[in-house]
């Protein structure tokens, strides 16, 4: 076992009690589900709508949070992480999550140890976004 699995085991670990019992999956499993589609995340403790992300490819996404304009974002997939550097994010540094099910849900939980925020999709569509500027290819 790697180090950053025992990591990755470790957090879980702190997961609270009511989303125990999930599977963690590979970023790739997650993209598989959501490339070509625009997903609506929601905070699992409060049940706000955090933000919608139109995935147009494996590495390249495009956020927006309500009442806010469109982030695309760059995905990679390092140590078991689905992580995003989007455009505005000044420190250069990416937002990285752990994807995982829970109940027939896909969720995700933000790989720090600082915070234990967690994300579940409550909504995969079709629609587009209908973002300015959206890159082509």
């Amino acid at each position: 076992m790697t180090i950053g699995r025992t990591l990755v085991a470790a957090l879980f670990v702190a997961i609270p009690a009511s989303v125990q019992g999930q599977t963690l999956i590979t970023p790739e499993a997650f993209l598989g589900a959501v490339v070509g589609k625009t997903v609506k995340f929601y905070d699992f403790h409060n049940g706000g709508l955090v933000g919608t992300e139109e995935f147009l490819s494996p590495s390249l996404s495009v956020w927006r949070m309500e009442g806010r304009g469109c982030v695309y974002g760059k995905i990679t997939t390092p140590d078991g992480q689905l992580c995003f550097l989007y455009d505005d994010d000044a420190d250069g540094f990416p937002v990285c999550w752990w994807p995982f099910v829970h109940n027939g849900s896909f969720m995700v939980r933000l790989a720090t140890l600082a915070n234990t925020e967690i994300q579940i999709v409550r909504e995969i569509s079709d629609d587009g976004l209908n973002c300015p500027s959206a890159p082509i290819g």
